[in-house]
C-alpha cells in the first residue's frame, strides 16, 4: 500500500493528495470547490471537537446556532470587515425556480422571486451574530457573554485543496462581548493559549504564539493573535486565530450596555476560531510516505489486533485471547479494535491499518498464545518487538502515551533545526529556499511588508508574543528595526 503514495521528498503536495484519499479521510465532491468528508476523517474532527468543546466550555463559554444566511445590508455596516470579505462571498438573490419553457425538463431562476435584501451564505458570523447580541445586551448584568459556535462557513476559493482550501468547511467560531477593553484583550489571550494548548498537548504540533501585522490582520479586528505551525514541507500553516475586535461590532450594530455607575457604552468584543484546516495540519506535521501517523489522543483507533491462523481451532483460540484484551483496554479507556474479517488477509490489514495511522498493531497467532506474548508495531517509528500478555494493558497506555510525546518531540526538533537567523537580503532569501521558519528584521512599515511578499512569496507569519527586542535593520529597507519577526512561505 505505501507505493501507492507519491514520495514526499520528490512530490510533497501531490503526497498530501494522496494520501488523504488512501487513509480515507475526505474526496473531492461533486461541487467544485468543495469536499465529502468520509467517515475516518470525520471520526478524527469529532475527536477535536470534543476536546475543544470542553476546553470551551472549561472557560465558561456555551454553545448557540446562528442562521447560515446573512443580510447582505449586514455585512456592509462595518467598512472593514465589508472589505475584507467581499471577494470570498456567495451571494443568494433569488428564492425559486420554475419550469423554462424553452427547455423541456430543465429548470429556471423565477425572475419574481428576486430578494428585496440579498442573503450572504456565512463567510463568517460576527455580523449576524452582533445584531442578535443587540436584544440580549442592556446592562453590565449582561456581561461578559461568551458563546460559541460550531458550524459550517462558505468562502469562494478558486484554488482548493482537501481540508487546507475549499469553498465550505466546518469550524468553530467563538464571540464574546465585555464590559472593558481590558476584560476583551483578556478573553482573546486565553482563548489564543487554548488553541496552542490544544495543537500542542492534542495534535502534537508544537506553535509559535504571536501577533499578526496590520497587512495579515483580520477584516474588522483591532488586533489578530495567532498560532502558527510548520509543516514537514518546510512552509507555515496558519493553526488559529484569536482578534480583539474593539468596539468596532457594537458601533456597527449599536450594542450598548449601561455601566455599573450608570453610564451607557458600547461593548467590547472578541471573535476566535479554528477550522478543519487543522486535519491538514495534524496530516503534514507527522505522517510518512507509508501513511497517515496519528497522535494517539486523536486517532479514532488507537489499538488493532490482528488474528494470523491457518485452522478454525487456532482461530477460536486467539479469538477467545483477543476478546479479552478488547475488554480490559476498554476498561483503561484504550480505543481499540478486533479486525477478524475473512474477507482481507493479516498482511492486507497490516497495511491498511499502516495507512490509516494506527499507533498500535498487535499481531495474534498460534505461536504467540503458545509463548504468552503478542507482536507489537509502533506506527510513529515502525519498530516490532514481541511483548508479553501479562502487563500488557498497562504497557500499553504507557506506550500510547510516549507515542503521542514522541510525536511532538519530532515535530519541534524539526522546527528548531530548520528555523534562521539572517540578517541580510541575500541570506533571507537563501533560508527560504530551504524552509523553515526565518526570523529577521523588519521596519515596521506595510509598504516593506508587501514588497517582501511580492518578491519571495513570504510573509510575516506573526509577530512572537513576548517577542525580545534587538537593535537592527530592516533585510529589505536598511532603516533600523528593534526586533526580528516571523517570516514563511506558507499554505
Amino acid at each position: 500500500m505505501a507505493k501507492e503514495l507519491a514520495s514526499r521528498s520528490e512530490d510533497y503536495a501531490q503526497w498530501y493528495q494522496d494520501l488523504v484519499i488512501k487513509a480515507d479521510l475526505a474526496e473531492h465532491s461533486a461541487v467544485k470547490g468543495c469536499m465529502v468528508i468520509k467517515p475516518y476523517g470525520y471520526s478524527i474532527w469529532e475527536k477535536m471537537q470534543a476536546a475543544l468543546d470542553k476546553m470551551f466550555k472549561d472557560t465558561g463559554h456555551s454553545n448557540a446556532y446562528f442562521p447560515l444566511f446573512i443580510p447582505k445590508s449586514f455585512l456592509e455596516l462595518e467598512e472593514g470587515h465589508a472589505e475584507g470579505f467581499a471577494k470570498e462571498c456567495a451571494v443568494v438573490t433569488h428564492y425559486r425556480l420554475k419550469a423554462d419553457p424553452s427547455r423541456p425538463g430543465k429548470l429556471m431562476v423565477d425572475p419574481d422571486s428576486k430578494l428585496t435584501d440579498e442573503l450572504i451564505v456565512r463567510p463568517t458570523s460576527e455580523t449576524i451574530i452582533w445584531n442578535t447580541y443587540k436584544g440580549w445586551i442592556q446592562s453590565y448584568r449582561d456581561l461578559p457573554l461568551l458563546i460559541n459556535q460550531w458550524a459550517n462557513v462558505v468562502r469562494w476559493e478558486m484554488r482548493t485543496r482537501l481540508f487546507l482550501r475549499t469553498t465550505e468547511f466546518l469550524w468553530q467560531e467563538g464571540h464574546t462581548a465585555h464590559a472593558t477593553r481590558e476584560e476583551a484583550i483578556i478573553e482573546t489571550e486565553k482563548m489564543l493559549d487554548v488553541y496552542a494548548d490544544f495543537a500542542e498537548n492534542w495534535l502534537a504540533v508544537p506553535v509559535i504564539k504571536g501577533i499578526k501585522t496590520a497587512n495579515e490582520r483580520f477584516a474588522g479586528a483591532v488586533e489578530t493573535y495567532c498560532i502558527e505551525a510548520l509543516m514537514q514541507d518546510g512552509k507555515a500553516l496558519q493553526a488559529g486565530t484569536s482578534h480583539f475586535l474593539g468596539q468596532n461590532f457594537a458601533k456597527a450594530f449599536d450594542v450598548k450596555f449601561t455601566s455599573k455607575e450608570g453610564k451607557l457604552d458600547y461593548v467590547w468584543a472578541t471573535s476566535w476560531g479554528v477550522s478543519t484546516r487543522l486535519m491538514g495540519a495534524l496530516i503534514m506535521s507527522h505522517s510518512d510516505d507509508n501513511g497517515l501517523v496519528l497522535p494517539p489522543k486523536l486517532a479514532p483507533i488507537q489499538v488493532v489486533i490482528v488474528p494470523i491462523f491457518k485452522t478454525e481451532e487456532e482461530h477460536q483460540a486467539i479469538i477467545a485471547r483477543a476478546e479479552e484484551l478488547v475488554k480490559s483496554f476498554r476498561a483503561k479507556g484504550v480505543s481499540v479494535k478486533f479486525d477478524d474479517r475473512d474477507t482481507h488477509r493479516p498482511g492486507w490489514k497490516f497495511a491498511e491499518y499502516e495507512m490509516r495511522g494506527v499507533p498500535i498493531r498487535l499481531g495474534i497467532g498460534p505461536k504467540d498464545l503458545e509463548k504468552g506474548a503478542v507482536e507489537l508495531a509502533r506506527r510513529d517509528t515502525m519498530e516490532k518487538n514481541s511483548v508479553p500478555f501479562d502487563g500488557l494493558e498497562d504497557r500499553i497506555v504507557q506506550l500510547l502515551d510516549e507515542i503521542q510525546q514522541n510525536l511532538y518531540t519530532r515535530a519541534l526538533a524539526r522546527r528548531t533545526d530548520t528555523a534562521h537567523h539572517v540578517t541580510t537580503w541575500a541570506e533571507f532569501e537563501a533560508a527560504l529556499d530551504k524552509g523553515g521558519f526565518v526570523y529577521a528584521h523588519w521596519d515596521g512599515t506595510s509598504e516593506t511588508e508587501q514588497r517582501i511578499k511580492e518578491k519571495t512569496k513570504a510573509t510575516i507569519r506573526c509577530i512572537p508574543l513576548h517577542n525580545p527586542k534587538e537593535d537592527g535593520v530592516c533585510i529589505l529597507s536598511g532603516k533600523p528595526s528593534t526586533q526580528r519577526v516571523v517570516f514563511a512561505r506558507a499554505y
